[in-house]
């Protein structure tokens, strides 16, 4: 259970048209990211799948049944948004047990539910608090819950992790992780951070201006990016993308090479720079770099000494070079 597939599906907003002609299968038990920048339909195809928004053609079929017209609460599918849509006055255990309760399933059925749910949470201690006396990270977790007592066949995520702090962002990434491979069911998460769609997915949608520009498993992308745009979105810092006489070289529009494909030494190599900001992390520095083939990143060495205003020599890893036509698209 859990596939879902979309035929031809467009959505109008007027005449504005945020999402052409779009073709995507969802595997059953997939964990599959929307990435892309803001504005770019991520979260409005989301919407499409759960039936909160109707497309203006085309069809959504969910495990082989047309789901086109049916509404969002007989799709089988659990949302769980930014805002973690709580009600404050209800204690966690009430929250969990909320959609049950609307469905009519008896006391002791949702009793049973929302214990299992709150031990794969981890939310156990605290299912007689309310949420205002829990952490952004455990409220999210109670949403988590709510969803989770449905046992529908997909999770769909809105930017779930948005209001959380940096640190616990990465907690519940690996928290959310962790789940997919307890519960094997589909989720479908829509985000603006690549870090989380490269560490979270298998399976990666691209999109740009409602457009998918490619679908693959994060190693793919990072890879082999189809065109420009998933090279210079796709990973962090981005790829070094560079047109003009160096590109022409090679026989391309543009060539591209990652920040830790470059070489870097104060005794020569191919290009030369000046270091305008160099970023120490520990066991890494990401080194900014002013060049006549324009501002470049370089991934270094920690113990690496190497201060702003140096001038530099970087060097190419010929091997990893990545070519692109005059029409953006990757060429061999």
């Amino acid at each position: 259970m859990g596939q879902i597939e979309l035929k031809k599906v467009t959505k109008r907003f007027g005449e504005t048209e945020v999402i052409p002609p779009l073709d995507l299968v969802i595997g059953e038990g997939e964990f599959v990211v929307f990435v892309g920048p803001s504005g770019c339909g991520k979260s409005t195809l989301l919407r499409l799948i759960a039936g909160l928004e109707d497309i203006t053609s085309g069809t959504i079929e969910i495990d082989g049944q047309d789901a086109t017209a049916v509404g969002p609460a007989k799709r089988g599918l659990a949302m769980v948004f930014q805002s973690y849509a709580l009600y404050p006055h209800m204690t966690v255990r009430k929250n969990i047990a909320f959609p049950l309760k609307m469905a009519g399933m008896d006391a002791a059925a949702i009793n049973a539910k929302v214990t299992a749910a709150a031990s794969v949470l981890n939310l156990t201690d605290y299912l007689d608090r309310r949420p205002g006396q829990l952490s952004g990270g455990q409220r999210q977790r109670v949403a988590i819950g709510r969803a989770i007592v449905r046992e529908p066949s997909a999770f769909l995520f809105d930017e779930p992790l948005s209001n959380l702090d940096a640190a616990l962002r990465v907690n519940m990434r690996l928290e959310i992780t962790e789940l997919h491979q307890t519960l094997k069911t589909t989720m479908i998460y829509v985000t603006h951070d690549q870090v989380e769609a490269m560490t979270m997915a298998d399976k990666i949608v691209v999109l740009r201006a409602g457009n998918i520009e490619q679908v693959g498993s994060p190693l793919e992308l990072y890879r082999t990016p189809r065109n420009t745009f998933v090279a210079g979105f796709i990973g962090s810092p981005k790829m070094n993308l560079i047109d003009g006489a160096e590109a022409a070289k090679h026989g391309v529009a543009t060539i591209g090479i990652r920040p830790e494909h470059v070489t870097v030494s104060k005794d020569g190599g191919d290009w030369q720079g000046r270091v305008t900001v160099a970023e120490h992390l520990g066991s890494d520095t990401f080194l900014h770099v002013a060049s006549d083939l324009g501002q470049m990143t370089v991934r270094v060495g920690g113990e690496m000494n190497v201060r702003h205003g140096d001038t530099i020599w970087m060097t190419p890893d010929m091997t990893h070079l990545h070519r692109f036509g005059a029409d953006g698209l990757r060429t061999p």
